[in-house]
């Protein structure tokens, strides 16, 4: 199995930066890829992006593009994301998930509150 552990969240003022961690143990070497998503209060769990865990080009979805970025360092087995230029409204509870064999397996999440 795969244990997904997020960190780096917290409250930054329109505009600022901050930066995630994802951390995966277990069989990591099982893992195909990386995702981001976020859920808003009150709202749906809303895919963010993507990083092919063996490395290749990474995806966004429109509304973070040119303002988010997924790296990662596989040596420590940690995928990152990285937002710049953060708005009121990506403020949300951040979630890593990573595609599994036929799973996709769930960080426990970290908030992140973008004030105006």
């Amino acid at each position: 199995q795969v244990q997904l552990v997020e960190s780096g969240g917290g409250l930054v003022q329109a505009g600022g930066s901050l930066r995630l961690s994802c951390a995966a143990s277990g069989r990591t070497g099982s893992i195909y890829a990386m995702n981001w998503f976020r859920q808003a209060p009150g709202k749906e769990r809303e895919f963010v992006g993507r990083v092919p865990w063996s490395g290749g080009s990474t995806y966004y979805t429109d509304s973070v593009k040119g303002r988010f970025t997924i790296s990662r360092d596989i040596a420590k087995n940690t995928v990152y994301l990285q937002m710049n230029s953060l708005k009121p409204e990506d403020t949300a509870v951040y979630y890593c998930a990573a595609v599994y064999g036929p799973n996709l397996v769930w960080g426990q999440g970290t908030q992140v509150t973008v004030s105006s």
